[in-house]
């Protein structure tokens, strides 16, 4: 091992590395996650192209950006790995593979979770070293990290690229928009007139989502306090952000599908704050530099959430208890606690949050 670093052991640089391939195929806020690893990845081996093996979100995101990602090989859909999109063309992993392994990688980091289904691609891959996270069903790899589900999702990356010498260089993700970007948000949401807010009460789990009729209650806060409150969320988000319009009660900014991902980083970099639910464009609006208040599930927050409060303010909901059977989920956010297990439904388990102490954390961030 090499001599330790901020966050522990670091392990023996692999020499004349020209080629890595990083397997991280799967949503916004887990690659967010990553982007300290890859940063550490590129201090480690500057000479060497970082080649993010992802979804095709990822190919059209990185296109022409600078940043950590040279290039994209999107990963044809598979079992653990990522499901396919809308008409997305039938592809074949072996055929993915075999090309693949005709780039020659040097390094292959299995950065995808335990490594169930993960390990055995990157095993495949070719790479003179493999290395990752291994949780007890997962097959080994040449270098490997026990994944231990209660940790925060950056440290856990982070410990995984020090396998292979790449010390951290930071644990804060950040991402910058470009110019590109910042003409983009310029052209849809014109000049500001006031300082602008941004509430984001979308989430892909719906157990995650904050009721809307009370982000409209902190966007009616904060435009009274003299904000411009923009509303955010993706075609498939119309129906809540038209709720918290609705419950606002004051002219507030719906922003549906208006922007691309890019264009979003921008806006939320020139916002004062955001206010979300912990989704992937919470985690996309701390890595631009935003302030941000943020509504987790107990669960999620211990491994999501930042350690950092000079800029963030994340709040917690302790239920553990499904608010409609009263089943105990608790194994669903605690896997090695007893409990009853998973139900069917997917109810707000964010409720007991209440609006004052959103708007109040809001305050106590703009008054800075």
């Amino acid at each position: 091992m090499a001599a330790p670093s901020l966050l522990g052991p670091v392990g023996e640089r692999v020499p004349d590395v020209e080629r890595i391939a990083v397997l991280r195929a799967n949503a916004l806020g887990d690659f967010i996650f990553i982007l300290p690893a890859l940063e550490a990845l590129r201090a480690a081996y500057p000479g060497a192209e970082i080649v993010l093996l992802g979804a095709p979100w990822h190919a059209a995101f990185w296109r022409d950006r600078p940043g950590p990602v040279d290039r994209v090989l999107v990963v044809p859909p598979a079992p653990g790995i990522r499901v396919p999109g809308p008409d997305e063309p039938e592809s074949s992993l072996d055929d993915f593979l075999a090309a693949a392994r005709a780039e020659r990688f040097d390094l292959a980091l299995q950065l995808h979770g335990g490594g169930a289904n993960s390990n055995p691609i990157v095993a495949r891959l070719g790479a003179r070293v493999t290395a990752g996270l291994r949780a007890e069903d997962a097959p080994p790899l040449d270098r490997w990290l026990r994944y231990v589900y209660y940790q925060h999702e950056v440290i856990r990356y982070l410990e995984a690229v020090a396998l292979v010498g790449a010390a951290a260089t930071t644990i804060t993700p950040r991402l910058d928009p470009t110019d590109a970007d910042r003409a983009e948000a310029r052209a849809v949401l014109g000049p500001a007139e006031r300082p602008r807010v941004a509430l984001h009460p979308g989430a892909t789990d719906s157990r995650r989502r904050w009721p809307a009729e009370r982000f409209g209650a902190v966007a009616r806060a904060l435009a009274d306090d003299g904000y411009e409150v923009l509303v955010t969320g993706t075609p498939v988000e119309q129906e809540v952000v038209d709720e918290v319009v609705a419950a606002a009660g004051v002219p507030v900014r719906p922003q549906v599908g208006t922007l691309s991902l890019g264009a979003l980083a921008a806006c939320y970099a020139d916002c004062a704050l955001v206010v979300s639910n912990d989704s992937g464009p919470l985690h996309l609006a701390g890595a631009v530099g935003a302030p941000t208040v943020g509504v987790y599930w107990i669960g999620n927050m211990i491994n999501g959430a930042t350690p950092l409060r000079a800029r963030h303010r994340p709040i917690a909901s302790w239920t553990t208890h499904c608010p409609v059977c009263g089943v105990d989920c608790t194994p669903g956010i605690y896997p090695h606690r007893p409990g009853d297990g998973d139900c069917p439904h997917r109810d707000s388990f964010v409720t007991d949050v209440p609006v004052v102490e959103v708007v109040e954390a809001a305050r106590e961030l703009l008054a800075g």
